[in-house]
């Protein structure tokens, strides 16, 4: 939900709602590439193909000199500028990608070299954070990796006493995109992620709990490449998550890397404000979130149904990981999961598809209102459709689509 989403790093604990907090960016240690297993070889190219832009989405782009009509960088999508605009302008759409910058400039190393993820690499402070485990590269564009969704998570947890979350799918993925920006494709340590859009799909009767202890395998193509010198500016990734060789999900999200003296000048009025404290509000009850704890919620009440108050918790180890100047992707993602568990009514909500547009930051000293409508279109399912929305501009919006469990008749 920084994201799925966008993430930033950041030196020091995590803040608390009434602590100042300040932002930097420390260099992540080099990560030591281990050897393939005796006996390993190249794996074939993956089966799955980098799918052709949703309809829903949008991408990444970067351009060297302001436009005229550019915003600033969204909470987990942005586009860079030299200097930040109004926030309530569209962000600029890219570019097509050029063949010339489809593969990148550093050598790479064999395909048969298998390499751990670090925290530093998926941009978490704790190791039972990181998703993702290892992965090997197959091509210039295309990587196997190798994930652990634990049965219990402090935060992604199962939704009920079967499922696991499908909201992980999106979380993997995320941090996957980061794992190869940095490792793979010359984006800095100090690099800053931001996502313009999120698609995930889930068959809910793959992500079970009796399964969680089999490792999930996916596929990754990464395309719609652009770099910045021998850096990486944006791209898109692709993913087939599989277990035990059935499907479980697959997902797509562009992510967009911003240098930190270029977010530094974006950013600047607002990181000047980071001492003010973010005021935290009352949540809404945890089951009608459709979470089993109080500090997981991220929802506050409003003035009206299917209309909620963003609830921002500076201090809480999962959302903010680190010190942020804005609120992350990943809140704004679990947001629009658990206002449409409250709107629709169903226990759990168990999303099938999942899509997510960013438009702009979402500020932390700003009230962002969480608004819902919910459809019936199709029997059997229900669709929500989730806005938020900041100082009369959109933030951001999603699409969630659950199946609706049938109902029982009675006997008697």
């Amino acid at each position: 939900m920084s994201a799925l989403t966008e993430d930033q790093t950041g030196r020091g604990g995590r803040p608390a709602n009434g602590t100042a907090t300040t932002v930097e960016n420390p260099p992540h240690p080099a990560v030591p590439r281990q050897p393939a297993p005796r006996g390993a070889t190249a794996e074939a190219a993956p089966s799955t193909t980098a799918s052709k832009e949703p309809a829903t989405s949008a991408t990444v782009s970067e351009k060297s000199a302001p436009p005229t009509t550019a915003s600033a960088e969204p909470a987990s999508s942005a586009t860079v500028s030299a200097e930040p605009a109004s926030p309530t302008t569209a962000p600029e759409k890219p570019a097509p990608p050029s063949p010339a910058t489809d593969h990148p400039a550093a050598p790479r190393p064999p395909i048969t070299a298998v390499t751990t993820v670090t925290t530093e690499l998926a941009h978490r402070t704790t190791e039972t954070d990181v998703f993702p485990a290892r992965w090997t590269r197959i091509s210039d564009t295309r990587f196997r990796f190798t994930a652990h969704w634990p049965a219990a998570h402090p935060f992604f947890g199962p939704v009920d006493d079967r499922h696991q979350d499908p909201m992980i799918v999106g979380e993997t993925l995320r941090q996957a995109s980061m794992v190869l920006a940095h490792a793979e494709f010359g984006a800095p340590a100090d690099t800053h992620f931001v996502m313009w859009d999120l698609t995930v799909s889930v068959d809910p009767a793959a992500l079970l709990l009796a399964d969680a202890a089999e490792p999930v395998e996916f596929d990754v193509v990464c395309s719609e490449i652009r770099r910045r010198g021998r850096g990486l500016r944006s791209m898109r990734t692709t993913m087939e998550f599989r277990r035990a060789g059935r499907f479980v999900a697959r997902g797509t999200g562009s992510t967009g890397c911003t240098p930190p003296r270029a977010y530094r000048r974006l950013r600047a009025g607002r990181l000047n404000a980071w001492n003010t404290p973010v005021p935290l509000l009352p949540g809404i009850a945890p089951q009608a979130a459709g979470r089993s704890r109080a500090e997981d919620v991220v929802l506050a009440p409003a003035d009206r149904p299917g209309v909620w108050n963003l609830r921002v918790d500076t201090g809480h180890p999962v959302l903010f990981p680190r010190p942020n100047d804005h609120v992350p992707g990943m809140v704004l993602f679990e947001a629009a999961r658990q206002a449409a568990t409250a709107a629709s009514g169903l226990r759990p909500f168990l999303p099938a598809t999942l899509t997510a547009e960013f438009a702009h930051y979402a500020e932390l000293h700003s009230p962002c209102r969480i608004e819902t409508e919910v459809f019936d279109d199709h029997p059997g399912e229900v669709t929500v459709r989730v806005s938020g929305r900041q100082d009369g501009a959109s933030v951001f919006t999603a699409s969630l689509t659950s199946a609706r469990p049938a109902r029982v008749r009675s006997l008697s």
